[in-house]
C-alpha cells in the first residue's frame, strides 16, 4: 500500500489539513513582514545638509530678523533637481546675493558649494526614526541600503539551504519550530495529491495577506526599532504552538519510525473523524508503504542529475529561470516602494490586494488555458507593464504606481504557476530536487535585484529596463516547455521520455518534431 492510499484512508484533505494550514499561513503572515519591513524601516525622509543659518542657535543669533526660514534656505542650500533644495550638497558661504529680486537663481557657482561634512536634517513628519536617519545611509552611502537589502535575502538562500539539509535528517517539525522557512513543506506532505494545487495556492496566500498586515502595522508604528519588535514578537506565540504541529508521516515512514508514524496517522484520523481508519491501519500496512517510499527516495537527487539526465536539462534551465525571474524582478520592485509613488503605506496595501485575485484567478486558469499559457502570459504581462513604466512620465506619479501594482501582480500569478507548473514537469524521484533549485533561483534572484537599483546612478529608467526585460525574455523562453495539463505526473526519467515521444508522434504532418524529443 503506497503513502497517498494511507492519507487518503486518514482524509487528505479534512480538519486536520484546515487546522494545520491555518495554523501555518499565520507565521507566513509575519514572515511577509520580515521580507517587506525595509520599505519602512529603510524609509528614506526627505532631507537636506545641516546648516549653521537654520540649525545653529549661536549663527541664528546674527541673522536680520526680517529673513524667514526660506529665505535662509535659499542662501544656505544650492537647488537639486526639480528646483528643489539639494540633499547632498550645501554652500560653503551663504549666497546673500540670493536675495536679491534682481539677480538671478544662477548666481552661483559649483565650487560654492560641499557636501554636508557635518551631517543631515531629516523630514520626521512620516517617520520618526528610520536606518537611514540613524546611520546616514544616503548621498554617497546610498549604496549600503540595496546592499543591506542583498545580505539579509542572502541570509534567506543560505537558511533554506542549511535548513532544508537539517529537516531531512531530524524531523520537519523539529526545525519548523526554529526555523518557519519549512512551513509549505509540512502542509504538503499531510495532504492529498488531489488538493495540492489549492493547498499551494492558498498558502501562497499568507504572504498577500502578509503584505496588507505589514502596511497595516507600519501605519500605526512610524519608529523603526519599534517596528522591527512589533513585528518579530508573534513568532514567540508560533513557536509555543508549533510544538502542536505533527511531524511529516512520510519522513518518519523514509527514517524507519512506524509506531511514531502510526501514532501520527492515527490522530490525524481522529481529528478528521476517520474511525474505520483508525482501526485498519497497522503496522503491516505502514511497512509496505515505507518500502515504496525508501524505493522512490533512492533515486539520484542531485542538480547535476537535473542537467545530465536526457530529456531533462533544457526544462532545468528554463523552469529555473522563470523561478529567477520572478525573484530578481518582485524584490527588485517591492523593495523599494518609494521610487514607485509617494504613499507607501497605500502601495503595500494594493499589492497584497491585488496578488490576492491574481493568484485565485491563476488557479482557475491553470487548467483552462494550460500550464505553459499562463506561465508565459504571466511572466510577459508582468514585464511589459514594468517596461511601460519608462514612458510614463514622474508626475503621473498615479500611473506609476498604477503600472507598477499590475506588475508585480502579475509576478505573484507567476510564482503560483511556476510553483505548480515545476512540480509536473519533473519525475517524482528528482521532484523535489527541481522545485529546491528552482527556490534557490528565485533567492539568487530575490539577492540581485535590490543591487540593479543602482545603475540609477548611469540612468533613471535602466532599473526599470533590466527588471522588465528579465521576465519578458524568460516568458518567451517558457514557450520551449511542454504542456502539461492533464497529463499524469511522472514517476521515472522514462516516463517522461515516454511523454515526450507520444507528443511528437501525435504532432501534424509538416511540423518538426525532433524538438520535442529534447524536453
Amino acid at each position: 500500500m503506497a503513502f497517498s492510499e494511507l492519507l487518503d484512508q486518514v482524509g487528505g484533505l479534512g480538519r486536520f489539513q484546515v487546522l494545520q494550514m491555518v495554523a501555518l499561513v499565520v507565521p507566513i503572515m509575519w514572515l511577509t513582514t520580515q521580507s517587506m519591513m525595509e520599505n519602512f524601516s529603510a524609509a528614506v525622509p526627505n532631507h537636506r545638509c545641516w546648516v549653521p543659518l537654520l540649525d545653529n542657535s549661536t549663527a541664528q543669533a546674527g541673522v536680520p530678523g526680517a529673513l524667514g526660514p526660506k529665505d535662509l534656505l535659499t542662501v544656505s542650500i544650492p537647488p537639486g533637481p526639480n528646483n528643489e533644495p539639494h540633499r547632498c550638497r550645501r554652500f560653503r558661504q551663504p549666497q546673500w546675493q540670493l536675495l536679491d529680486p534682481n539677480g538671478t537663481a544662477t548666481n552661483w557657482s559649483e565650487a560654492a558649494t560641499e557636501p554636508c561634512v557635518d551631517g543631515w536634517v531629516y523630514d520626521r513628519s512620516t517617520f520618526t526614526s528610520t536606518i537611514v536617519a540613524k546611520w546616514d545611509l544616503v548621498c554617497d552611502s546610498h549604496a549600503l541600503k540595496p546592499m543591506a537589502q542583498s545580505i539579509y535575502l542572502s541570509g534567506i538562500l543560505v537558511g533554506a539551504a542549511v535548513f532544508g539539509q537539517v529537516s531531512d535528517r531530524f524531523g520537519r517539525r523539529l526545525v519548523l519550530t526554529w526555523n518557519y522557512l519549512q512551513m509549505a513543506v509540512s502542509v504538503m506532505e499531510w495532504t492529498s495529491t488531489r488538493a495540492r494545487a489549492l493547498v499551494m495556492t492558498l498558502n501562497s496566500l499568507g504572504f498577500s495577506f502578509g503584505q496588507v498586515l505589514m502596511a497595516t502595522v507600519a501605519y500605526g508604528v512610524r519608529d523603526w526599532a519599534l517596528l522591527q519588535l512589533v513585528v518579530s514578537a508573534p513568532f514567540f506565540l508560533c513557536f509555543v504552538y508549533s510544538w502542536w504541529l505533527a511531524e511529516s508521516a512520510r519522513w518518519l515512514l523514509i527514517k524507519g519510525k512506524l509506531e511514531q508514524g502510526l501514532r501520527e496517522l492515527q490522530k490525524v484520523a481522529a481529528i478528521n473523524g476517520k474511525r474505520a481508519a483508525e482501526d485498519t491501519l497497522t503496522a503491516e500496512a505502514l511497512l509496505s508503504a515505507m518500502r515504496e517510499e525508501l524505493s522512490a527516495s533512492q533515486a539520484p537527487a542531485s542538480p547535476a542529475a537535473l542537467l545530465c539526465t536526457p530529456g531533462l536539462g533544457l526544462r532545468t534551465c528554463v523552469s529555473t529561470l522563470c523561478w529567477f525571474a520572478f525573484g530578481f524582478t518582485f524584490y527588485g520592485l517591492a523593495l523599494d516602494l518609494q521610487a514607485l509613488g509617494s504613499d507607501i503605506f497605500l502601495l503595500q496595501v494594493l499589492i497584497g490586494v491585488v496578488d490576492i485575485p491574481a493568484k485565485i484567478g491563476t488557479l482557475l486558469l491553470l487548467n483552462r488555458l494550460g500550464r505553459r499559457s499562463t506561465q508565459v502570459a504571466s511572466l510577459v504581462l508582468a514585464g511589459l507593464c514594468v517596461l511601460a513604466n519608462m514612458l510614463v512620465p514622474h508626475e503621473l506619479g498615479a500611473l506609476r504606481s498604477s503600472l507598477a501594482v499590475l506588475g508585480l501582480g502579475g509576478l505573484g500569478a507567476a510564482f503560483t504557476c511556476v510553483s505548480i507548473y515545476t512540480g509536473e514537469l519533473f519525475p517524482t524521484v528528482l521532484r523535489m530536487t527541481a522545485v529546491g533549485l528552482g527556490q534557490m533561483a528565485a533567492r539568487a534572484g530575490a539577492i540581485l535585484g535590490p543591487l540593479v537599483r543602482l545603475l540609477g546612478a548611469h540612468g533613471r529608467s535602466l532599473p526599470l529596463l533590466v527588471y522588465g526585460a528579465v521576465p519578458v525574455l524568460s516568458g518567451l523562453a517558457a514557450l520551449l516547455l511542454p504542456e502539461t495539463q492533464s497529463l499524469p505526473l511522472p514517476d521515472t526519467v522514462q516516463d517522461v521520455q515516454n511523454q515526450a515521444m507520444m507528443k511528437a508522434t501525435r504532432s501534424p504532418p509538416g511540423r518538426t518534431v525532433l524538438k520535442s524529443t529534447h524536453f
